[in-house]
């Protein structure tokens, strides 16, 4: 959400800190606060001014009208605060419906002041720009202030300055406290601003001959600024509404939600509730809470939360086990239900989701049984009769009772089961299989749209003086704009590398028989110009993208819509600069949590330019046979089972992107389908409201009915129904407004949208339901009912001649992608590669089956690490610390041995590490590095023939082969090699068995007998020893660990650990900064042919 309620310490922290005002602000920062673990004489020592001033306290916990509720302690002394705190803190008390716990005090200065110097303040937001609000009379008994109050709007972008603020508030206020006031209300509206605040109250604010003095406040601000006020703001802690507890589970779906691109959302209600909900969508978390309030569930209803935006499996994982973890904590006797709903997803793989959700069941599916918890679940969207599938099978071999539906089910039918209030089905109808959907059984490759449809789709677009509406007129908008947002000719720009949403467009315009693609190009800043690939049905074309919006416009000059999917930091400036543009008439804005202030801005800019705004946090629209925004629609079997691509005779309206995907289902099962829907976005000021699109349904003539999907929040549907009254709406309207539960709950909750929350009685959802039934709209009962509502109006339109249901012509075959076929399970392909020591795909780096934050807990070090993908093994202690003792050994011999020479030799050639690496690994081998494979085949195949140390000896002196492993051009029996001797130690001290190495031994004092330096050298110890460890370790067969060594796993370590020692050379070089290298001549003998030298 956007607008949150911060405590009032925060709010007059901030004012303290960043108030810039001629007026003197007193007490600043004088003021503590309590808890139940305050120790009050220790609160005094940092607070002194406790001991000697007069003191007032009060909860801090968004009460309002403290003091009318007798929550206002007064000129106490601090003993006096002691009393007053004793009978109220953790004490439970009742504030209208909500009961809770005071548990938090704020401690300030008592102000000794007169009636008369008591004001009211209040800032607060608004579409058109910002409202001012003043009184003369402030204080407990102020009253109705939005009647009684002075009035002054600051609109977006405009400034407000002291002449216009004692002009227009301050008419009552006496002369000598004008100027201090009108000071401290601009300072006051600036610090508004700067801070994002979208409400800002103060009551009473004292001005008195010392000053202004804030004494109560009340604030919210727009949580989306975080990134922008971050540096001002600090860690902001957002207290719950008086009632509701805070819970650490919400604070942890709270932090996932803010590191994820998705919205993960969780509100507990009633923790011993037998009711939980895991819904998909914003809007659908709502209907849903809705249906179970309506049937009787509110004292039942456990949560309230949503999932959105494609989730990562990991993420929904996280999700859903919080959500059993809490639902299994406390048994009812009834028995739990759980609802797993949603509606028809856009682009949320369903599967993938659902994947993270079944492991959640199977991690908890023995309380889920002791609980005598039964599971619900309806979804459609991408992949959803995967979902389903697994879903099923996952309540088979658990024993949980889950009853699975999808898009054949009404959305809200599982709750009805869930609360008994109607049979569940013992087979529900399957709906067709994706692939189904892709196969034209007709044979027909291309079909022919009824001729009305034709006429509708291909209309031109009507020129800004032509579309002029009433509406614009009536309501005095600054511009008229189009009637007409899309036709079948409608070309835009995508601005942002979103590949699967452009290739759904395309998709969607040739199932559409569009005769060129109405996507003409892409803009992605973060690259330079170039071409991308995708289909136009069955063959490949190109689209250009580019790196800067003015070449886009300039050579693609007949596009008039961009579909902006930039993020929320850069959503604003790209689409300031699009409508720099006067060619783009209509701009989709996808990002959700963009600052208020922001799309305010955008609005301001779009209607004095004529420019249509659909979003910002939409999924955008659709016009069946013309034009699709995005991913609006979902994939193509949606597109095809909702009829999209062809148009009906219903449009719609709705604020939330996964409900008008629920109404295409809705539309398209009870009528000939839809003509044109609208999203216009959950947050509190669309950049197209309601009637703007209901208008211009209304002027279209291929529109014959209308419907509108409102909700909870602001008054906009109420124009609907003006509208209705006066005439100017004519065509049958089906309204309904979700987020009628908010009124049944005893504490406010802030549903999904940002939009949905409801200030005011008038911006409930039960009050716009009766008003736009009382002015002549079509309105159900509850959502349930919607269905059967649109099916009996259009039955009635049929009837009366005015809706000729067309017949029914199938779309043209689009192939199916081959990644979608392959996660489908359609076809299947060998793999170009295999692995097995190593997987990226998942939440969670995976080694040999061992997460990477496994690896780090185990504590398993790079040996364990190396076991792990060399192996595949998780490798004793010991084994470990072997590994690391060879790369440590082996790490560097001094610059003169061949592979440190040339790595020197080529860094003082100016080459670059990898090179210079490269050059030095090259020379490793049989005669430098190479002999620990050799080595330890040698010796392997001796000792396991049986043959004895002198034998073996004189074989390979018969042969004329050299013993790998055997000899050292400096070390001798003599001057033994240390590094030789550590790990003989260790070895002796740790291995389970050292057969081949006690051998070796025996071998070493026959060489060491002819020759002091035929000794066993590091190379040789380390293969020995190694075949030793992989035969005794008990972690491999003979077979497997007779495999490491032919295929080279030892002479790896020697590489592995040789390189941290030419990277240290290379190092080394560079940093002395030595030059070129020439060999020296005198270091050469140069012996030529004789007849050469003469």
């Amino acid at each position: 959400m956007s607008a949150k309620a911060i405590s009032e310490q925060t709010g007059k922290e901030f004012l303290y800190k960043h108030i810039c005002t001629s007026a003197a602000v007193q007490n600043r920062f004088r003021y503590a606060n309590v808890t139940a673990e305050t120790d009050l004489d220790r609160l005094a020592k940092e607070h002194p001014w406790l001991l000697t001033e007069r003191l007032v306290v009060k909860p801090d916990q968004l009460i309002k009208r403290r003091g009318k509720l007798g929550l206002v302690g007064v000129n106490l002394d601090l003993n006096g605060v002691r009393e007053w705190l004793k009978s109220r803190l953790m004490r439970e008390t009742m504030v209208g419906k909500a009961k809770g716990v005071l548990k938090n005090f704020l401690i300030e200065p008592f102000v000794p002041h007169k009636q008369e110097e008591e004001f009211y303040l209040c800032v607060y937001a608004a579409r058109e720009g910002d409202y001012v609000l003043f009184h003369h009379e402030g204080g407990v008994d102020v009253g109705d202030v939005d009647a009684k109050a002075q009035k002054l709007l600051v609109a977006v972008d405009e400034k407000i300055s002291e002449d216009s603020v004692k002009k227009e508030l301050l008419t009552h206020v006496p002369r000598d406290k004008k100027a201090v006031l009108a000071s401290f209300i601009v300072g006051l509206f600036n610090l508004y601003e700067d801070l994002f605040f979208t409400y800002l109250e103060i009551n009473p604010v004292v001005v008195t001959k010392d000053g202004v003095y804030v004494l109560d406040m009340a604030a919210k601000i727009d949580a989306t600024a975080d990134y922008i006020c971050k540096a001002k703001w600090g860690d902001v802690e957002f207290p719950p509404p008086f009632g509701r507890e805070a819970y650490p589970e919400e604070a942890y779906i709270a932090d996932l939600d803010a590191k994820s691109g998705a919205s993960l959302k969780l509100t507990l209600l009633n923790p011993r509730g037998r009711i939980w909900t895991m819904v998909a969508g914003g809007g659908a978390s709502v209907v849903y809470s809705d249906t179970i309030c309506d049937l009787g569930g509110v004292d039942e209803l456990a949560n309230y939360g949503e999932y959105s935006g494609a989730p990562s499996e990991q993420q929904t994982y996280d999700y859903a086990k919080t959500i059993l973890s809490l639902m299994t904590r406390e048994k009812h006797p009834d028995g739990k239900v759980l609802i797993i709903g949603g509606s028809i997803a856009n682009f949320t793989n369903v599967a993938a989701t659902f994947k993270g959700i079944v492991r959640a069941i199977r991690d908890y599916q023995v309380p889920l049984k002791e609980h005598e918890v039964t599971i619900f679940v309806r979804r459609g969207g991408p992949n959803y009769q995967e979902g389903l599938r697994v879903m099923g099978e996952v309540g088979k071999t658990t024993g949980i009772p889950i009853h699975v539906f999808g898009t054949e089910t009404h959305m809200t039918a599982i709750v009805g089961m869930a609360l008994g209030h109607r049979p569940i089905p013992n087979q529900p109808p399957v709906a067709a299989h994706t692939a189904n959907f892709l196969l034209n059984s007709s044979g027909i490759s291309s079909c022919s749209c009824p001729e009305a449809s034709i006429k509708c789709c291909a209309a031109p677009r009507l020129s800004a003086k032509c579309a002029s509406i009433s509406f614009r007129n009536s309501f005095a908008f600054p511009t008229a704009k189009p009637t007409t947002l899309f036709s079948k000719h409608t070309k835009s720009i995508v601005w942002g590398m979103q590949t699967r949403a452009v290739q759904g467009m395309l998709d969607f315009d040739y199932v559409c028989s569009r005769e060129e693609p109405s996507v003409a190009a892409m803009v992605y800043p973060f690259t330079g110009d170039h071409k991308q690939k995708y289909y136009w049905g069955h063959k490949e074309i190109l689209i250009p993208v580019y790196k800067n919006m003015s070449d886009a416009m300039k050579k693609h000059p007949k596009v008039d819509v961009l579909i902006n999917f930039a993020s929320l930091r850069s959503a604003f400036d790209s689409t300031m600069e699009t409508m720099q543009y006067p060619q783009i008439h209509t701009i989709a804005i996808i990002a959700e949590g963009i600052p208020e202030a922001h799309t305010r801005k955008i609005i301001k800019a779009a209607d004095k330019k004529g420019v249509n705004i659909i979003g910002p946090a939409t999924v955008g629209g659709i016009k069946p046979g013309c034009f699709k925004i995005g991913n609006t629609g979902g994939m193509l079997d949606n597109i095809l089972a909702s009829k999209l691509y062809r148009p009906g005779s219903v449009a719609y309206v709705s604020r939330s992107g996964g409900m008008s995907n629920e109404l295409n289902n809705i539309i398209s099962r009870t009528t000939d389908g839809v003509f044109e829907g609208v999203a216009i976005g959950g947050d509190r000021y669309p950049g197209s409201v309601f009637t703007d699109h209901v208008l211009r349904y209304q002027d279209t003539p291929g529109v014959k009915m209308i419907v509108v999907l409102g909700e909870i929040g602001g008054t906009e549907e109420y124009k609907i129904g003006q509208a209705i009254k006066q005439g100017r709406i004519t065509k049958p309207v089906v309204c309904w407004c979700i987020g009628t539960c908010a009124t049944m709950f005893s504490s406010e909750v802030q549903f999904g949208h940002a939009g949905a929350c409801a200030n005011q009685a008038s911006e409930t959802a039960v009050a716009k339901n009766n008003a736009l039934k009382e002015a002549g709209a079509f309105v159900p009962k509850s959502f349930d009912e919607l269905g059967e509502i649109i099916n009996s109006v259009y039955d009635d339109l049929v009837a009366k001649g005015v809706i000729k249901p067309a017949v029914e012509m199938p779309p043209p075959t689009v192939p199916m992608d081959y990644s979608w076929a392959r996660e489908l399970g359609l076809i299947r392909k060998p793999a170009s590669f295999m692995t097995s020591i190593c997987d990226e795909r998942g939440q969670e780096l995976i080694y040999a089956g061992m997460p990477i934050t496994e690896v780090f807990k185990s504590e398993i070090g790079l040996g364990g690490t190396l076991g792990l993908l060399w192996f595949q093994r998780r490798l004793p202690r010991y084994a470990c610390q072997f590994i690391e003792m060879c790369l440590m050994v082996t790490a560097d011999h001094g610059p003169a041995v061949s592979g440190a020479h040339n790595t020197i030799v080529c860094a003082r050639a100016g080459k670059d590490l990898i090179s210079s690496l490269t050059s030095g690994l090259l020379t490793i081998g049989d005669r430098f590095g190479g002999a620990l494979d050799a080595a330890a085949k040698q010796f392997s195949k001796a000792f396991d023939s049986g043959m004895l140390p002198m034998e073996f000896v004189n074989k390979m002196k018969k042969d004329g082969r050299l013993i790998m492993g055997i000899g050292h051009r400096v070390k001798s029996i003599n001057n033994p090699d240390m590094r030789v001797q550590i790990l003989k130690d260790f070895v002796k001290q740790h291995f389970p068995s050292t057969q081949l190495l006690d051998y070796a031994l025996d071998v070493e004092k026959i060489t060491t007998s002819k020759k002091p330096n035929l000794i066993l050298n590091v190379d040789g110890f380390i293969g020995v020893a190694f075949v030793d460890l992989l035969r005794a370790c008990g972690g491999f067969t003979r077979d497997e660990a007779d495999e490491f060594v032919e295929i080279g796993a030892l002479n790896g370590i020697f590489v592995l650990g040789r390189s941290m020692g030419f990277i240290g050379h290379y190092l080394d070089q560079k940093r002395l900064k030595q030059g070129l290298y020439r060999h020296p001549w005198d270091d050469i003998s140069y012996v030529l042919p004789e007849h050469m030298s003469m």
